[in-house]
């Protein structure tokens, strides 16, 4: 099996370096999570995710992120690998070792946690990027255009919903002879009827944040047609409702907690290994080090693990 030569201590090097930069990111995302905890109709949430999904920046960040992941798994199953390979024979007498037990199931816990990473980008990630179907929404401004609110004016006036004047002027339409100008208005109206369709649903059911700036809870379908008849609407997932939805299961409450477990120990060995692997600790701060991981561990875990809980709960 021929695996290229780069040494063992750059690959270890690497994965340190890859390693250092998501932990930091994973106290950025545990911290981000308790915005869902406010009660304040996702107001938070949803403007952390607005801005985490239209700035820039943020989406360059975003590829480097998912890039840092894979190079991550990719180091440290070739780590495990070469490893291997360079004592294919086990020792006959096994040896005692001080090894932590956590620092033996690294790769393992590691496996765990690519899986689990994938069925929260399905349940998430993948959302956003429209491979599977979620919740949305998009702001109120941006779906009451001037035409639809000519609309909606006329068919005041006329004392008729827009639905029943739209009816009655292709009733109109279609007893004359067709003239182009007329079939291409009765198109726009038809278009501008869908959008007063999804306004009317969202306030009959009181999917409007309340600050009366976004419609909420839009279906799949909704999101299609808004992309098709406004493409800048930006229409975005609703995060915080399938947050909430979510959570409201026991099954998946559950599910997650054992993720957060399996995270738990993989960060235990993690933290302290950074700073071995760059040879940043020392016998005069070791202590200071473990005690930091092991808070580090202790702190991001249970901030992601108090969301679903507290969700769960009603809170």
């Amino acid at each position: 099996m021929n695996i290229p030569k780069i040494h063992s201590v750059s690959k270890k090097i690497l994965v340190a370096l890859v390693g250092a930069f998501l932990l930091v990111f994973l106290l950025f995302h545990a911290t981000a999570n308790l915005f869902v905890l406010r009660h304040d109709d996702g107001a938070w949430y949803s403007t952390f995710c607005h801005f985490m999904g239209t700035n820039w920046i943020v989406k360059v960040f975003e590829v480097v992120l998912l890039a840092t992941i894979m190079i991550h798994i990719v180091l440290t199953m070739w780590l495990a690998v070469t490893n291997k390979l360079a004592r294919p024979v086990r020792y006959r007498q096994p040896q005692r070792t001080t090894t932590h037990t956590t620092s033996k199931l690294m790769v393992w816990t590691g496996i765990l946690i690519f899986v689990c990473m994938i069925l929260h980008f399905t349940d998430f990630y993948f959302v956003k990027l429209g491979w599977v179907k979620g919740e949305y929404m998009v702001e109120t401004e941006k779906v009451q255009t001037p035409e639809l609110n000519q609309l909606m004016q006329f068919s005041s006036q006329m004392n008729m919903t827009p639905s029943d004047l739209l009816r009655e002027m292709e009733s109109y339409a279609d007893s004359d002879a067709s003239d182009p100008q007329t079939t291409a208005y009765l198109e726009e109206m038809r278009d501008q009827l869908s959008l007063y369709q999804i306004l009317e649903r969202a306030y009959q059911e009181g999917n409007i944040s309340a600050d009366g700036k976004w419609l909420r809870h839009l279906t799949y379908d909704e999101r299609q047609t808004l992309r098709e008849l406004l493409p800048e609407s930006g229409v975005e997932p609703d995060f915080y409702y399938m947050v909430r939805q979510k959570f409201q299961s026991l099954y998946l409450v559950v599910m997650y907690l054992l993720f957060f477990a399996v995270i738990f120990l993989h960060l235990r060995h993690a933290f302290p290994s950074v700073f071995q692997t760059l040879g940043l600790n020392n016998y005069k701060y070791n202590t200071a080090l473990e005690l930091l991981g092991k808070a580090y561990t202790w702190i991001v875990v249970l901030m992601f693990a108090i969301v679903p809980i507290l969700i769960y709960m009603g809170c």
